[in-house]
């Protein structure tokens, strides 16, 4: 995709590891390509999530092996960027962003769910930070209690936050979204604050609109999960929200 001038976010494949060996061999391999990464002439960074590298198992591991991440890819100039996962794992993913951030500015990024009634909150507690946030809509199935499960509130949710970012944050914003409603927003809310924003989408999603938009000089983004574990990462998304299934699908073979 870089021959398209869209930059790559690299994403291993693991996830919800009980077990410390597999969650450090997996932090391991994320510090291997970042090494390699820096060693090409290539765009792009790596996307990290939270239970690959052992926030099921304790806090202090992941926050441990993020932090081992984090300063190697400080050393080599080279962006990470956390997912966000289960609702239950916010507040310890949001504290270690924050941590980071502060060390090494402008060197991670937080991925953050507009589905979650606490985002506000969130939103706020970070706009600060001098790290870049991706918003987008949340693929995983909350329920009502603490977050929107209508498709309609969600959209109106991810508006507002998308607004609250582009009047509060200068740079460091991210679009993590396929809806054309929502990029066409953020098109008008960077010309309206003359912020700088990037899009991103995934893998084998609108692949076409990607590189128009890339043609166009907008920065964007492709999130490419890569690895041996495709089938779980299929199961688990589909189980996670059935709406994740042609996603999912489409990130498996590429289309």
């Amino acid at each position: 995709m870089n021959d398209d001038d869209v930059g790559v976010i690299l994403n291993l494949l693991g996830e919800h590891y009980d077990e410390t060996d597999p969650a450090r061999s997996d932090a391991t391999s994320y510090v291997n390509l970042i090494s390699e990464m820096a060693a090409r002439d290539i765009t792009a960074c790596v996307s990290v999530k939270p239970s690959q590298i052992g926030i099921d198992i304790s806090d202090d591991l992941f926050a441990e092996n993020l932090r081992r991440i984090v300063d190697h890819a400080h050393e080599h100039d080279v962006f990470v960027w956390c997912d966000m996962e289960d609702a239950d794992t916010t507040d310890a993913t949001l504290d270690t962003f924050v941590d980071l951030a502060t060390e090494y500015p402008w060197t991670v990024g937080q991925c953050i769910q507009a589905n979650l009634k606490r985002t506000a909150e969130d939103l706020n507690r970070t706009v600060d930070v001098p790290g870049k946030i991706r918003l987008v809509k949340g693929a995983y199935d909350e329920p009502g209690s603490i977050a929107h499960t209508d498709k309609a509130r969600i959209d109106e949710a991810y508006e507002e936050e998308l607004e609250y970012l582009f009047e509060h944050r200068d740079r460091g914003i991210a679009v993590g979204s396929h809806d054309p409603k929502m990029i066409e927003l953020a098109h008008r809310l960077g010309a309206e604050h003359d912020t700088d924003y990037e899009i991103q989408m995934l893998m084998g999603v609108r692949e076409d609109a990607q590189r128009r938009l890339a043609a166009e000089d907008v920065p964007v983004w492709q999130y490419a999960p890569y690895g041996d574990k495709w089938l779980s990462y299929f199961y688990r998304r589909v189980r996670e929200r059935k709406e994740n299934a042609l996603f999912a699908a489409r990130a498996v073979i590429g289309i």
